[in-house]
């Protein structure tokens, strides 16, 4: 995420809320959306926020509230758990477009701004890597 906008080591999702606390610039979405070549309508779909209101927060470098900064740093750390379960950026998107019997047919994108959403695509990961069928 750049150590431009995050100064400490986040070392287990427990410091997200540490991190998150102290404050976070808006400005850390680009390098989120350009790690994971997100386009920003997505981007502000995953944060539960309007488009517009994505773009004035980047331009302003508003801090983020507590909640969006948690909800942007466990995005990362799904994304990159499912690159590294999937195998590549590309399929992990694919499969995140396919709907899931174990999700009661719901694609997993479709859990991303929900509570408890992006838990249960990253169990879900969990259980496929580790040969679980789901």
């Amino acid at each position: 995420m750049g150590k431009k906008y995050i100064k400490t080591d986040i070392e287990n999702p427990l410091d997200f809320i540490s991190v998150a606390s102290r404050g976070v610039e808006a400005g850390i979405i680009i390098n989120f959306r350009n790690a994971f070549n997100i386009p920003r309508d997505f981007a502000a779909e995953m944060l539960n926020i309007s488009e517009p209101t994505l773009y004035r927060w980047i331009k302003e470098d508003k801090k983020l509230q507590r909640n969006y900064a948690i909800q942007l740093f466990e995005l990362t750390d799904l994304f990159l758990f499912g690159n590294e379960v999937i195998g590549s950026q590309k399929n992990f998107f694919k499969w995140m477009e396919l709907p899931n019997l174990s999700l009661g047919g719901l694609e997993p994108k479709e859990l991303l701004n929900i509570p408890c959403g992006i838990d249960k695509v990253r169990n879900l990961l969990g259980r496929v890597d580790h040969g679980v069928y789901s």
